[in-house]
């Protein structure tokens, strides 16, 4: 399901739990990567439990998208925090009015869904707005993160993540 936010996804929840008695388990959303293996196919892997073991694929590209993200220019240092800290690349910025910023980021698609837009809000105070399309498939360096429970990987937890970011996310 896609929400408007994890506010919302919160509501939803709760009701389904409430009104019609259901046991929810909320993962991460998760996106589609291209695998390169070592003839040169490309497939595309939808579920994190579908990328192959290490060494049995060349690359693995990521989706990316670029953000247009429109703020008064007071924020422009949050901003810029917030999609660094998302390893998003900084594509350009225009001023189209006085007080006015827009910022073009270059962002993986994986790192904008999941709350991006949440903390973008929070931390403008409500002001920013953002627009994005798909830029194409680039390659990085990712790795599966397995979620242990009783020391079996649980499929519905398992995510993949950039390898330098893995020891943060699975704690």
């Amino acid at each position: 399901c896609g929400f408007l936010g994890l506010f919302h996804m919160e509501i939803i929840q709760e009701r389904l739990e409430r009104e019609y008695d259901l046991d929810i388990i909320a993962t991460a959303p998760s996106v589609r990567y291209e695998i390169v293996d070592e003839e040169g196919a490309v497939s595309v892997i939808e579920s994190p439990s579908e990328l192959p073991e290490d060494g049995s694929f060349v690359e693995i590209r990521e989706p990316w998208m670029r953000v247009q993200i429109f703020t008064p220019d007071e924020y422009y240092g949050v901003v810029m925090d917030l999609a660094t800290k998302r390893r998003g690349e900084l594509a350009g910025q225009e001023y189209p009015a006085p007080g006015r910023v827009v910022l073009s980021y270059d962002l993986p698609l994986a790192e904008l869904i999941v709350d991006f837009y949440d903390k973008l809000k929070s931390g403008t105070r409500g002001y920013a707005s953002m627009d994005y399309d798909f830029v194409g498939y680039k390659p990085s360096k990712l790795v599966k993160l397995d979620v242990l429970v009783n020391k079996q990987p649980v499929d519905a937890l398992t995510m993949i993540v950039h390898k330098d970011l893995a020891y943060g996310r699975g704690q």
